[in-house]
């Protein structure tokens, strides 16, 4: 099964178009390397601000040292998402909105590679369900069995909450649902997010970091001792795969073990 506490692979830039560039690299390098083996690959995006000029960057047509947008096999990566807000597609809150906006829309995706959750459904349970509904068709799941993304991408908050997982949140702990609805307390509202176990099962997490604010946090999860309670992003240690940490040098600022 691998090591269920993998040591993370932690990679600091010093600013946000050196990071960029090197999240673009690695997915661009494990999107050729999947649709090779495999003949697709499978990424589940982030929302928040973070992400989207990574977005903008591999749809990008301008001239940079290299072409992101050239590289990816567009019509082989499927996209889907590992949290949404409880919005319709078009809200400016939607996470789906900002993937595309940033990159869907300009890039050569056949509209039956792009896999949105339904949060525009009445309750965000009722969109969970029908999310983890079609991953099971998707990924072909047996009773029991958990989806095996290839990469999925995820931002952390200043709180440690990474995708709708916030801290005190009944969902940290679900260890049988593929999809949650979890009421977040601090924002008065539902939001819908895949649970640690279907994260943990993927081929590679990356999480994408930026900002001073986010140091102290960043510095307790990755070198400090685990929290009681945990800080949601400390529940994500994927027992077969990579475990990969993208930051700017502001929310690298403190650490000792990576300097």
């Amino acid at each position: 099964m691998g090591d269920p506490n993998p040591t993370p692979d932690v990679r600091i830039f010093p600013d946000q178009a050196a990071q960029m560039a090197a999240a673009a690299d690695e997915i661009l390098r494990r999107a050729t390397d999947g649709v090779a083996s495999q003949g697709k690959f499978t990424i589940a995006l982030s929302g928040g601000t973070t992400p989207r000029a990574l977005y903008a960057l591999l749809a990008s047509t301008e001239r940079h040292e290299r072409s992101w947008r050239a590289g990816l096999p567009w019509d082989r990566i499927h996209f889907f998402w590992g949290d949404e807000r409880h919005v319709p597609p078009e809200h400016p809150d939607s996470n789906f909105r900002v993937a595309q906006d940033a990159m869907l829309s300009k890039a050569p995706v056949p509209a039956e590679n792009v896999h949105r959750i339904l949060a525009e459904s009445s309750s965000a349970e009722l969109a969970a369900e029908a999310y983890a509904e079609h991953l099971r068709t998707f990924f072909r799941l047996e009773a029991g069995q958990w989806p095996r993304f290839d990469l999925i991408l995820l931002g952390m908050g200043a709180d440690g909450h990474t995708a709708s997982l916030f801290p005190e949140s009944e969902a940290l702990y679900d260890q049988t649902r593929i999809v949650a609805a979890p009421w977040v307390e601090k924002l008065k509202t539902h939001r819908v997010t895949l649970t640690p176990p279907a994260i943990n099962n993927a081929a590679a997490v990356v999480f994408l970091v930026q900002g001073e604010e986010k140091a102290h946090r960043v510095k307790e999860i990755l070198e400090g001792e685990l929290a009681k309670p945990l800080y949601p992003a400390q529940l994500i240690r994927p027992s077969r795969g990579a475990l990969i940490w993208i930051l700017d040098r502001g929310a690298a600022k403190l650490l000792r073990s990576y300097a």
